[in-house]
């Protein structure tokens, strides 16, 4: 199966350092400047959340986030504004995160094409299950975006060779039951889970929901191929942090030894 050059040339090379933002938590401006800035500080993959009125999967963080972003009047047209505007300055691969209903209701238009066009590499739906893909999955397909697909701890061996068989571009592990948000530690059994789903996944395999510092990050990476880091960026927006303290937090998580960071271009 066909996956996004920019997404498979960053796993052939390097581990991923992923993050996440709401895009319009502040201003669509904002989570531009915030983009860059956590780029300069060694992001190499980004994440934009679309926000959403029922983020079930997210924490009180991300939550909030979303609530102020909608209440801006945030839409999908301004996130392919921010993808146009960060792939000016940038060529690492870019993630629109998102449930499944926003992308439904532009699912007849041509989003998707809009979307490869402002420079996006994949989507990733939280909430939308594999038996429910196929429509969407068609129009990535035409459009070259990778579908990512989320598993969970209590994803049974049996489902994960399902999912293996339409899985692109990355997994998306969210390695413990309950809702995104900063933790201290990763579960216990943390790289039994992700031995057991090697065994059965053949693209790479990225790690998120409560990673919050480099202890944590390099934990992942000696298991995973990538980390996602979400709640710390977003809460530290929330506090009316400047770009310049999200280029510190990235650089504190990011080990330049481990993970090799791509450059604005």
């Amino acid at each position: 199966m066909k996956t996004n050059a920019r997404i498979k040339t960053l796993f052939k090379n390097h581990k991923a350092f992923i993050a996440y933002l709401t895009a319009g938590d502040g201003g669509i401006q904002r989570t531009l400047d915030a983009a860059m800035a956590l780029i300069k500080g060694g992001v190499n993959m980004l994440e934009i959340g679309m926000p959403f009125s029922d983020p079930v999967a997210d924490g009180p963080v991300i939550q909030r986030a979303a609530a102020r972003s909608l209440a801006t009047g945030t839409t999908l047209e301004d996130v392919l504004w921010l993808t146009k505007e960060i792939r000016k300055l940038s060529s690492i691969p870019l993630i629109l995160f998102s449930y499944y209903n926003p992308i439904l209701s532009v699912l007849e238009s041509n989003f998707m094409s809009k979307a490869k066009t402002a420079g996006l590499d994949g989507l990733l739906l939280v909430d939308c299950p594999l038996e429910e893909s196929q429509s969407i999955r068609d129009q990535c397909n035409q459009n070259e975006l990778d579908l990512i697909h989320v598993v969970t701890p209590s994803t049974t061996l049996a489902r994960l060779e399902k999912i293996n068989q339409h899985a692109q571009g990355f997994l998306y592990y969210a390695c413990r039951k309950g809702t995104t948000g900063v933790r201290n530690t990763l579960p216990d059994d943390f790289s039994q889970q992700i031995e057991s789903i090697k065994t059965v996944v053949h693209c790479p395999i990225v790690v998120g929901f409560g990673i919050s510092n480099q202890e944590m990050a390099k934990s992942v990476l000696e298991h995973a191929d990538g980390v996602v880091v979400g709640s710390l960026f977003v809460k530290a927006l929330e506090e009316g942090a400047h770009p310049s303290t999200l280029t510190t937090l990235a650089r504190d998580i990011c080990s330049h030894t481990l993970l090799s960071c791509c450059s604005i271009t």
